[in-house]
């Protein structure tokens, strides 16, 4: 009798590194877009003049030789000649001159190479037979979900982090003080919002940006929410309620209106400033830095001030016990990032640096009086060494380390293991007796018993044989469907 059937039956219709592959196609498909649609327009210091960003393009992996051609190139070409696996990018570019854009574009300009997982939808193994492979001296079982970074096979472990847009209730060492945290994810960018009540029962709110936490009455004032419906949203909870009660009572601003509420925000975090500067910085404020996965517009304001009440009502009903705190270690509130959205935030981040750097030469251009030509002012390599770096050192863009390794070919099982390995940002030095040791809700997902001894215990972890990793969805849809539903409230 034939054992381990269903194991037998997985396999042979599941790849164990298809989360890193499937990952990386999210990427390159869809969130590699967004991010150019977040930037949007470049706006240099040039009078009447912007550049407005358009689809972006990844042809297939290619090299560029010495007589300047370019051509395909597969993986094995790319180990043998210490090349980087990669695929140029192109970037549509529309004149905005005086608010009109203008037909003439500059057309798809090359921007930069990204460095491709073998066996994803740009490589070109998805178009080759397994004889073609053979001739071109591929492994036709080669399992892919790896990159080739100047001829050296490079994986991206695995990531373990706080589930992002989900609020994390908890109380502080010493006790006093409940916090109410959510990572706020938006595409290319990361936002951890704070609302903390003391022992008093007085709520503060903090966010990137602010140099220090403030008044959380402050806040709603300025995102325009009403005293009634402070008190309104607190009405379920008595002592939710008592906690607004008294916020609002102690409070300077209650009075104010959001304009006022939105100076009195702008003085703090500019202060002796002109008052149109600190009204502009103030608004930048809540609009980009607080909460940015509702959105970045001023129409949602409102919303962002309602979810700010939800963080608050959280941390007084775990304040007065009348629910527990959240659990960290609970896998429900974590998510494991792997190539796509470990590429998503080192594209981000070098993006920044060639938009900074697109303005940079388009304002020395107009200063010199020289015609305006995009595709020669721009510097492709830019982007490419930003990733190429990151890619090659394993420094990513939070200071995280050993991000990017060598993978691991001793053996089969050593590869498989290499691209199902699972980190944790913590420390090695500190203890994290709770992080380290084996959680109930790793059942099925984690390995419980692979782990390295020393320092890396616990914080080092595998992916379970049949663990499998979705890409996620898009949020927006799922509220849309729930609003249909009845299940939300329609705006």
């Amino acid at each position: 009798m034939k054992k381990n059937i269903l194991l037998d039956s997985y396999l042979s219709s599941n790849s164990l590194v298809q989360h890193q592959i499937e990952s990386f196609n999210r990427f390159v498909e869809q969130d590699i877009q967004k991010i150019i649609d977040q930037q949007g327009t470049i706006e240099p210091s040039v009078e009447g003049f912007s550049l407005k960003l358009g689809k972006i393009r990844l042809d297939k992996p290619s090299v560029i030789e010495a007589d300047s051609s370019r051509r395909s190139i597969l993986p094995n070409e790319a180990r043998l000649r210490n090349l980087t696996y990669s695929s140029p990018m192109f970037l549509e570019f529309v004149p905005v001159i005086r608010g009109i854009e203008k037909e003439a574009s500059y057309g798809e300009v090359f921007i930069g190479e990204l460095p491709i997982v073998v066996r994803s939808n740009l490589c070109h193994f998805r178009t080759l037979t397994k004889g073609q492979l053979i001739e071109n001296g591929e492994d036709p079982d080669d399992p892919g979900g790896y990159f080739i970074i100047k001829g050296t096979e490079r994986v991206l472990i695995g990531l373990e982090d706080l589930a992002p847009n989900r609020i994390i209730t908890s109380k502080e060492k010493s006790g006093a003080e409940v916090t109410s945290k959510v990572f706020s994810t938006a595409p290319g960018f990361r936002a951890r919002t704070v609302v903390a009540r003391n022992q008093t029962g007085a709520f503060s709110v903090e966010f990137p940006t602010l140099h220090k936490a403030v008044g959380m009455i402050l806040i709603l004032r300025a995102l325009g929410i009403q005293v009634s419906e402070m008190l309104d949203a607190s009405s379920d909870v008595l002592a939710y309620k008592n906690d607004m009660m008294l916020n609002i009572e102690i409070s300077e601003v209650k009075d104010l209106g959001p304009s006022d509420a939105l100076l009195e925000l702008g003085k703090l975090s500019a202060p002796g400033q002109a008052k149109e500067y600190q009204m502009k910085r103030a608004e930048t404020q809540l609009d980009t830095y607080l909460l940015p996965h509702i959105g970045t517009k001023p129409e949602e304001r409102k919303e962002k001030g309602r979810y700010i009440l939800q963080m608050a009502r959280r941390a007084s009903i775990v304040a007065n016990r009348l629910a527990p705190q959240d659990d960290k270690d609970h896998y429900s509130n974590k998510r494991v990032k792997y190539s796509g959205q470990l590429m998503e935030e080192l594209f981000a981040y070098a993006f920044r640096f060639f938009v900074k750097d697109v303005k940079y030469q388009i304002e020395r251009a107009s200063a010199r009086g020289r015609k305006l030509s995009i595709p020669t002012i721009i510097s492709p390599e830019t982007i490419t060494e930003k990733i190429s770096y990151a890619m090659g050192t394993g420094t990513w863009v939070a200071g995280q380390t050993g991000v990017s390794q060598v993978l691991d070919r001793t053996n089969l099982i050593s590869t498989y293991t290499n691209l199902r390995r699972v980190k944790s940002p913590l420390a090695k030095k500190h203890p994290h007796f709770n992080a380290r040791e084996v959680h109930g809700t790793q059942w099925g997902k984690i390995c419980v018993s692979e782990t390295p001894e020393g320092l890396d215990v616990g914080l080092t972890k595998y992916l379970a044989i049949m663990a499998k990793i979705s890409v996620g969805a898009e949020e927006k849809q799922v509220e849309g469907k729930l609003k249909d539903l009845g299940k939300l409230e329609k705006d």
